[in-house]
């Protein structure tokens, strides 16, 4: 019975070691990601061009409810951590009006428990964690969104009783 074993493990070790030493196997089509392109994996892409920032001040319509809006407008070089915060110098509440910002909308003054505030809540103070500027670019994956608006009801599946 041991030298069963023994033979066994032989085997496996032997055979083993045979798929170790073959050549990894290479696809005939070339890899391609909708990212690298075809640039090979072990290889550094040429990194896409960056595009200019919109800077149109024109507010675009939103694609579904509680989405934060886009920012309109170019923000390179402002200043957005914890000692300042450059989007506030226009649209602050107090100083919309004479800027014709959009003001910082009242769910920003929320506390945790709900409350609303006289200042801005600190989880709401870094803008860009949910509102980005825009470039016009071609999208790097398809989008298949649909708003809920816009789905036909489907009827609800029939069970079938025996």
């Amino acid at each position: 019975m041991r030298v069963l074993t023994t033979l066994a493990i032989l085997l496996a070790m032997l055979l083993g070691i045979s798929v170790l030493a073959q050549p990894p196997t290479v696809p005939a089509v070339p890899f391609h990601d909708s990212l690298r392109g075809t640039t090979p994996l072990d290889e550094e892409a040429k990194p896409p061009l960056i595009y200019p920032t919109e800077n149109q001040d024109v507010i675009r319509g939103l694609n579904y409810a509680q989405q934060p809006p886009t920012i309109p407008h170019k923000i390179d070089n402002y200043q957005l951590d914890r000692n300042a915060n450059k989007c506030l110098a226009c649209h602050a509440r107090s100083r919309a009006q004479e800027s014709g910002a959009v003001p910082v909308a009242i769910s920003h003054y929320l506390d945790r428990e709900g409350q609303v505030s006289g200042h801005l809540s600190p989880r709401r103070y870094f803008c860009t964690q949910c509102h980005v500027p825009q470039a016009d670019a071609k999208p790097l994956v398809g989008n298949t969104f649909v708003a809920v608006e816009d789905v036909t009801p489907q009827p609800p599946p029939t069970s079938k009783k025996r």
